[in-house]
């Protein structure tokens, strides 16, 4: 897609051509936010795509056999060197699913290099990870990490990133991290496509680049044009909004579903309500925090919660079955069989 024709209900492509509409939902979700550096980004990838997650398991497993190939200490050391910026939920999963790879999974893959020494570093400007979790739970999250062998950071605000490391800067002191692989979860905003459907239907935007929506999840004076999930800005309760999560996001997709059937069906529908059913943040193996109606808990139990929670909402049993089985090995036998290295290597880039 790269434009929109409310006028003519035609949602314009790249090669040209065009797509006619009855109902037009736009959910592009939130794409990687590097606060006006953009340049940071071939450094250091964020995790928002199926491409994102493929190209960071292809440096990752690089960098291990760099190091392994690498005669000089100092270098082997930086290939051994991973900085993961953010610690919200993304880079604080990151940080620890890192610590796991380096101390289980590859522990006897290498025959030079000894990957439980490698040194994952865990950076964010604010003073707490999860930030946006109650204090006891980020201060136990925190823990949890630490307990991984991730090194945390705080107050710590990055000011360079590139092929050599991070320069970061902290009480007022800058220093160089020297690092060959930066992973990026600091940062989210909304996909362009939410400034060109604001333009075209003349809505407002936040500043996150989020599109107005109303009670109905439509767009002020085009009823039938919605946005659903990250890219909406609706409020919820009081002066909140909905928050960019998945089950915000499924909420919207299912109320859509309801609305649009029955406006099809000539019956009123009522107006979108959303049902907070708490927050869960992963850290690693039996590590994670929970918050769930009023419910507050970490380690193995929530990790437990977010295990099943994330099962139970998989399509059809028999996908729900498959991945059972298959994290119930991984549990116990500590595998990960995805270690292809795909895409070009750094040296073509």
């Amino acid at each position: 897609m790269t434009d929109f024709s409310p006028a003519d209900r035609l949602v314009r492509l790249a090669d040209g051509g065009a797509v006619p509409y009855d109902y037009l939902v736009v959910a592009a979700g939130m794409q990687n936010f590097y606060f006006g550096r953009d340049e940071w980004e071939p450094h250091a990838p964020g995790l928002k795509t199926l491409d994102d997650a493929t190209e960071m398991r292809r440096r990752i497993l690089s960098a291990f056999e760099a190091a392994e190939r690498e005669p000089l200490f100092a270098e082997q050391v930086k290939w051994l060197t991973f900085v993961v910026v953010g610690a919200g939920p993304t880079g604080l999963e990151l940080a620890g699913t890192l610590a796991e790879i380096a101390r289980d999974t590859l522990r006897h893959d290498f025959r030079r290099i000894n990957t439980q020494k490698a040194r994952i570093l865990l950076l964010d400007g604010s003073d707490r990870v999860l930030p946006t979790y109650v204090p006891s739970l980020s201060a136990s999250a925190k823990r949890q990490v630490e307990a991984l062998g991730v090194e945390v950071r705080l107050g710590t605000m990055v000011t360079g990133v590139d092929p050599e490391g991070v320069r970061v800067r902290a009480d007022g002191v800058e220093q160089l991290i020297p690092a060959k692989t930066v992973l990026w979860g600091a940062g989210v905003t909304a996909s362009p496509l939410g400034r060109k459907l604001a333009a075209a239907t003349g809505a407002e935007i936040d500043r996150a680049g989020r599109v107005f929506v109303g009670d109905d999840c439509s767009v002020a004076g085009h009823p039938n044009i919605f946005v659903l999930g990250d890219l909406a800005h609706q409020i919820w309760r009081g002066d909140q909004l909905v928050p960019g999560v998945a089950p915000a996001a499924i909420q919207h997709g299912s109320y859509l579903a309801r609305l649009i059937r029955r406006r099809i069906e000539g019956r009123a529908t009522p107006p979108f309500r959303y049902a907070d059913k708490g927050s869960l943040a992963t850290i690693g193996r039996a590590a994670a925090v929970a918050d769930i109606a009023g419910w507050r808990f970490s380690g193995y139990f929530a990790w437990l919660a977010w295990l099943l929670i994330h099962i139970f909402f998989l399509i059809h049993f028999q996908n729900r079955l498959l991945v059972m089985i298959q994290w119930a090995w991984n549990y116990f036998t500590f595998a990960r069989s995805a270690r292809l290295i795909t895409g070009r290597s750094r040296d073509a880039q």
